[in-house]
């Protein structure tokens, strides 16, 4: 959603206007005037040939702002061809202004961009503000739709390799295919590279790109020496950089491809053991930037286990370049495939870790407002020791600009503005911001150290720049000195400049990425044998999601992250934690300018203070690690990348039957699979045989076999384990036995060695003209790659006195012949039983699909807990809830099958399982529980059950 500062293109502009003056024309009168408004800035310091840019700091998305509200003001029309570019001063504003005065209508035109619908927010409705990013089962290949790149003997493909092995094969397999493999030898100099970039092109177009030194395993980063930092960020970040400027053009469109290979574990560092080689962080965060600038070409980042054999990577990385449009973040452990998500979850309510009067805090960025901030919360939950970094020098209290800043901003704007003019610099908006910036860092450093000190607590100020290595040492040497440990080191130091690659200047991604990376990296390798009790890294939502214009950002922010995700495995003793911010408002460079708007468009939440200030306090207080994305709606940032999510729905039409399956919508990263189905009670015997008062219900076991059958489709040699944590929260009614689409979907994630998919079904329909969703019923389904254990139990016991026939039971139940499961019913020894009827007619159409998770035999279960809670209460009770369901066997020619139900707590949940007469189990429930309706049974209906249950 970033907006480049300037498009790179160029073409002739309108002759300028001339400088006359504000009072002798009124169009540059009103002009200054609307630029004023718009901008913020006193209309007599806006210049006429001062850049918009470069001297005013107007980015495109304000440009945009400052036209649409001229065009107002002038009534000029719309013009849809118009290039903010051909407009580089106000001079050339005004000249388009006097060109159009004379076409201009009497009435004003609409806003600018009005033409374009904003970006769509997700549809995902916002549950809180802290998500934690997860990997997520990927379906198989074979499952996926292709690409579109096609890798034969019209390709010219770019390697650059790695020292593992892993080129090697590559590069085999693309000549088998025919494919001419330009190879970059050693790790030549950016320029050398992109010279040697312009002679291939010369040759003709390039298709593809792979990367692939985020494949090898560096030492730990406190541990490199400065010249192998250097060459390590050089040849995963920098050439990375410069070969992707170099060749933007040419990978961009479908059929053009940018693979990267890392080994961070195969999940991208979201697993127990944390990421492995985390400088592939760069590489990954990357990546997903430029699949934000290039969003047609496939563009992927494929992470890899330690293990991984050198040509099973190689032939993975092919096929994912071939197949599979719907995820950039992939990953493999063994043979399954992984792509990462972020899903809700709110911090535990425990405090294991409280922050006090001993913690010694480290943070870099001190003098920033949200920092200053955020280490004023530290400080008042604390009263510890905060030794404050920042390149902003120790803030003097008594300097009279720092004082008026506080109490007069706009007049020290304008007192700044003559001082410039009269030391003869050139007076521009943008040199009297660049001054107040500086006294804004001071204030804020200053409001730091003033809530430290008002704490209780001791503060130590450091005017380091996080780019002298030497500064650093000598930085951390003197809290070594004073404090001899630091217990929370929160990496805050940052900033951002957005441009697209093309206007990305090398010293503009150096000093982005510098400031973030090698700050860090200078603060670890300077600590070497210090304590650190726990590193908090500043990271963004372009870190976890890309973001057009963010390159340099994404890139080290990632690196970050996946710093700290390795200290599970490489320092355990510090606990490590990556906040991925959205932008915040009222605070911070984010709330000012085009950005709140940019926010707006693309259907992103902007951060309140008071939501996002004690966050790290949180999370350190709480004891967590890992990482979180702190944000409200995250709007495109969770749109996908294909229509179907990658998914192929004839390839997954051919997986295997399935009676509520369905058609396959899509397969999102973050949405999970959707699946639709239309069902007719004149056609299923399920529905039409289980109405409730007149009208067809689906019933909840079937809800319980859509949701087996849904995540069986993906992952189909998978073993269905269990299905948990169900809910029948609504009924789905099928209104005067007219067809309904049912929505199907299934959240995929990982518990323990096992897939856990968190289903739903929704139903939709027209109420009044308008559109109701409901959901009906969730579960969350278990697989497992082995069949479960096949229990056994004792032979069902025999009646200990009256029994329950099913003439009387389906008086009182509404269930038509399909579901009339129960032949009789008793009870023996404080359980219930209930015989199921032999010979029963098909449930289903067509009858020759198998079903999963034998509905009728748990239906027994519920009709047999059912005639005990009628029996015993005179109510009827619906399906409400199941702890636990698990099938272990089929019915199919299964005899003398039983329902033993044990009621628990007096009826208020009931155990149960289904067994033949010779002790096999067949199915268990666990923790069943009913609604309870309101009315009572007739009881002249209910009495042949009461005699049976009674004592029950």
């Amino acid at each position: 959603f970033a907006v480049p500062a300037r498009d790179s293109a160029a073409v002739s502009a309108p002759a300028p206007a001339s400088a006359s003056a504000p009072g002798s024309d009124p169009v540059v009168a009103k002009v200054l005037e609307v630029v004023s408004e718009v901008t913020g800035y006193p209309s007599d310091m806006l210049e006429l040939e001062l850049d918009l840019e470069a001297d005013l700091g107007i980015d495109t998305v304000k440009q945009a702002e400052t036209f649409a509200a001229v065009r107002e003001a002038y009534g000029i029309p719309r013009d849809d061809k118009l290039e903010l570019r051909n407009f580089p001063t106000l001079q050339h504003v005004i000249a388009w202004v006097k060109d159009n005065l004379q076409d201009a209508p009497t009435v004003a035109a609409e806003p600018e961009g009005a033409g374009a619908s904003p970006s769509p927010m997700s549809a995902e409705a916002v549950e809180g503000l802290r998500r934690v990013p997860l990997a997520v089962l990927r379906p198989p290949l074979a499952l996926c739709k292709p690409t579109g790149v096609e890798l034969s003997k019209a390709a010219r493909v770019v390697v650059m390799p790695d020292r593992g092995g892993v080129a090697k094969p590559l590069i085999g397999r693309l000549k088998k295919r025919g494919v001419e493999v330009l190879a970059i030898e050693g790790i030549p100099t950016a320029d050398a590279l992109i010279e040697q970039l312009d002679a291939w092109l010369a040759d003709g177009p390039i298709r593809g790109v792979y990367w692939l030194p985020g494949l090898d395993r560096e030492a730990p980063i406190e541990e490199l020496a400065p010249e192998a930092w250097a060459r390590a960020i050089e040849v995963r970040a920098k050439l990375l950089y410069a070969t992707m400027r170099a060749l933007y053009e040419q990978i961009s469109g479908r059929g053009t491809f940018l693979v990267g290979g890392t080994r961070l574990g195969g999940k991208h560092g979201f697993d127990e053991e944390g990421a492995v080689a985390p400088l592939g962080g760069a590489v990954t965060g990357f990546t997903k930037t430029y699949k934000r600038e290039k969003p047609d070409a496939t563009v992927k980042v494929v992470d890899f286990e330690v293990a991984a054999k050198p040509s099973v990577i190689a032939e993975r990385l092919i096929e994912e370049t071939l197949s599979d449009p719907g995820a950039c973040e992939i990953g493999y452990t063994g043979d399954d495939r992984w792509t990462v998500t972020a899903r809700f979850e709110s911090l535990s309510g425990e405090r294991p870790r409280p922050l006090d009067e001993n913690t010694v805090f480290a943070v870099t960025g001190a003098a920033g407002s949200i920092v200053s901030a955020i280490i004023a919360d530290l400080a008042k939950a604390s009263g510890g020791t905060f030794h404050l970094l920042d390149l902003t020098p120790e803030p003097d209290p008594e300097d009279p600009d720092l004082q008026r800043f506080q109490t007069d901003r706009d007049g020290l704007q304008r007192e700044l503005f003559d001082r410039l003019k009269r030391s003869g610099q050139k007076a521009t908006p943008v040199a009297v911001q660049k001054q107040l910036a500086g006294l804004e860092r001071k204030h804020a450093a200053l409001e730091a150290i003033r809530a430290v000190e008002s704490a209780g607590g001791r503060v130590h100020y450091h005017a380091v720049n996080l780019l002298d290595r030497d500064a650093i040492g000598s930085a951390v040497q003197s809290i070594r000195e004073i404090s001899g440990r630091i217990d929370v080191l929160v990496h805050a130091a940052g900033l951002e400049i957005s441009h697209f690659l093309p206007d990305k200047k090398p010293s503009e991604f150096d000093l982005v990425f510098d400031v973030k990376a090698t700050g860090w990296y200078h603060l670890l390798s300077s600590m070497e044998d210090m304590p650190l009790g726990a590193a908090v890294v500043f990271s963004s939502i372009a870190g976890r999601f890309g973001n057009g214009g963010q390159t340099d950002y994404s890139a080290a922010n990632e690196l970050l992250a996946k710093s700290v995700s390795s200290f599970r495995n490489a320092r355990p003793g510090t606990r490590g934690i990556s906040v991925d911010w959205t932008a915040w408002a009222d605070i911070g460079m984010a709330s000012r300018g085009s950005i709140p708007k940019m926010m707006e468009l693309a259907g992103i939440d902007m951060l309140r203070p008071e939501d996002g200030i004690p966050v790290v306090r949180n999370e350190l207080e709480s004891g967590t690690s890992g990482e979180a994305v702190i944000g409200g709606a995250l709007g495109i940032l969770l749109q996908e990348w294909d229509e179907t999510g990658g998914l192929d729905p004839a390839a997954l039409a051919a997986v295997r039957p399935g009676l509520l399956r369905g058609r396959v919508v899509s397969m999102g990263i973050h949405s999970g699979l959707t699946v639709e189905a239309t069902l007719d009670p004149h056609e299923q015997p399920f529905l039409h045989d289980h109405k409730i008062s007149g009208t067809a219900v689906l019933p909840g076991v079937m809800g319980l076999e859509g949701f087996a059958e849904i995540t069986k489709t993906l992952f189909p040699d998978w073993h269905l384990s269990a299905i948990e944590a169900v809910e029948f929260t609504a009924p789905f009614k099928f209104y005067r036995d007219e067809p309904r689409t049912l929505t199907w979907s299934a959240r995929f994630g990982t518990d323990g060695d096992d897939v856990l998919a968190r289903c739903e079904l929704v139903g939709v329909r027209a109420i009044m003209g308008r559109q109701e969703k409901k959901t009906h019923f969730t579960a969350a389904v278990r697989l497992a790659r082995s069949p479960a254990d096949q229990d056994h139990a004792e032979a069902p016991p025999p009646a200990e006195g009256a029994t329950v026939a099913d003439r009387d039971i389906y008086r009182v139940y509404f269930h038509g012949p399909a579901y009339q499961v129960l032949d009789t019913a008793w009870r023996s020894d404080g359980v219930v039983v209930g015989r199921m009827r032999r010979d029963l007619p098909s449930d289903h159409t067509p009858s020759d699909i198998p079903l999963l998770v034998e509905p009728r035999l748990i239906e027994l279960c519920f009709q047999t807990a059912g005639v005990w809670q009628i029996g015993t209460t005179g109510r009827m009770g619906l399906p409400q809830h199941i702890d636990r369901l698990k099938v272990l066997r089929s019915a199919d020619g299964a005899a003398g099958l039983h329902a033993v139900v044990t009621p628990k707590d007096g009826g208020k949940s009931y155990d149960a399982y289904v067994t033949d007469e010779a002790g096999n189990v067949y199915v268990i429930l666990t923790g069943y529980r009913t609604a309870e309706l309101p009315e009572e049974v007739d009881p002249e209906k209910r009495n042949p059950l009461r005699a049976a249950m009674d004592g029950a």
